[in-house]
């Protein structure tokens, strides 16, 4: 079933907000499995993100606690979004056990300071979404963002969805801005694009 982005975001934001507690857990340990059974080299420097819980979003931290646990000297960094009118950036910013967040006006928390990264340097962005297609398309939240953001970032940086739900089969209404993933992790399957 081909379907538009606002279709999808209203679906799938919907969908979302009917799981329990749970439901929400069992289905994060079943995508942090099919993470463990990706064949990648576990990268030094991840940006993840933090959810917006009450939109029940996954949240990255197992995943990124597992990444710490194979590869110790990692670094995480977190979106720090700057909007202004209809365009919005994102720039990584360093955490540590001393960063301090605080929640924005879209409703999850981003770091208050620290120290910037050229997106070039990125190894793996962990990227929100509310669907994604067979292609490796994905919906966020409509601001483009983190499409720009990945432009910046090196051809052979791994971009991954994790989604609660599987592919539909088209996003009809992608345009040239898009952004590919590389791979989505559902609760039963990895999706290679």
């Amino acid at each position: 079933m081909e379907m538009k982005k606002s279709e999808i975001k209203k679906i799938y934001t919907e969908k979302r907000l009917l799981f329990s507690l749970a439901q929400l857990e069992k289905m994060d340990d079943l995508l942090l499995i099919q993470f463990q059974k990706l064949v990648i080299d576990i990268p030094g420097l991840i940006m993840t993100y933090c959810p917006i819980k009450k939109l029940n979003e996954f949240d990255p931290q197992g995943i990124t606690d597992y990444c710490y646990f194979k590869k110790p000297e990692q670094q995480l960094f977190y979106p720090l979004m700057m909007a202004e009118g209809a365009n919005c950036e994102i720039t990584a910013v360093i955490a540590d056990d001393n960063t301090f967040f605080e929640t924005n006006k879209y409703g999850f928390d981003e770091p208050v300071d620290g120290i910037d990264l050229i997106p070039t340097e990125i190894d793996m962005v962990i990227i929100p979404l509310l669907g994604f297609d067979k292609k490796g398309y994905r919906v966020g939240y409509g601001k483009g963002c983190y499409d720009r953001f990945l432009k910046r970032c090196r051809k052979d940086c791994i971009k991954i969805g994790f989604s609660y739900f599987d592919a539909i089969e088209k996003i009809e209404d992608i345009n040239q801005n898009d952004i590919k993933l590389d791979f989505c992790i559902t609760p039963e399957r990895i999706f290679v694009f």
